[in-house]
């Protein structure tokens, strides 16, 4: 089984006094519509991670079948959370999902986690990257095998030194879009959607 940890906590400093998970996107928020993506894909134990404005996320997010955890150190960096997330999955391996990221589609959430599936068997030391022309993006999944490395982890931008550190164990899927490599971080990258 794959967990997913959706990243929520985030104060969306960039984007001014806007919390971009909150932004409508398709009549849902943009959270919203990444969560159901993810469960869209198969994947059946979604966990959380609240932070900035926890309350009012959970509010848009309580009609779906997720797993909630709150981050209180959110504000000391993105690895915080993956950490609250990583604590409780239950999967073989975890995917980390950035919250912003709407335009992945379940069709390829679903191509990473069949690429997960199929090289866990051969290697439980497996790391999962989806790339597009060469450029690593997200989500990244981790077999649960590094689950401790993580929680230990002191670098707070990320899994990118883990990753690093064990690039025989990593396995690229070069996706036919630049899905994987788009997000929000300012008002621009969210008007860019719609046009």
């Amino acid at each position: 089984m794959l967990s997913a940890i959706i990243l929520a906590a985030g104060s969306s400093v960039r984007m001014g006094n806007e919390n971009k998970l909150l932004l409508p996107f398709k009549n849902k928020s943009v959270v919203e519509t990444v969560i159901e993506n993810v469960i869209a894909a198969g994947i059946e134990d979604v966990i959380v991670v609240l932070g900035y404005q926890a309350a009012q996320v959970k509010k848009t997010l309580q009609h779906l079948p997720l797993r909630f955890i709150n981050n209180p150190d959110y504000e000391k960096g993105m690895t915080t959370s993956i950490q609250h997330g990583i604590s409780m999955a239950k999967g073989n391996g975890t995917m980390i999902c950035l919250a912003d990221m709407v335009k992945i589609l379940p069709a390829e959430y679903e191509a990473l986690k069949d690429l997960f599936e199929n090289k866990y068997l051969l290697n439980p030391e497996c790391i999962c990257v989806p790339a597009f022309k060469g450029q690593k993006g997200n989500p990244v999944i981790f077999s649960c095998r590094y689950k401790e490395l993580i929680l230990q982890s002191t670098f707070m931008e990320g899994c990118k030194e883990i990753v690093q550190s064990k690039k025989e164990s990593v396995f690229i899927l070069e996706m036919s879009t630049d899905h994987v490599l788009s997000d929000i971080d300012y008002k621009e990258d969210y008007e860019k959607l719609f046009s």
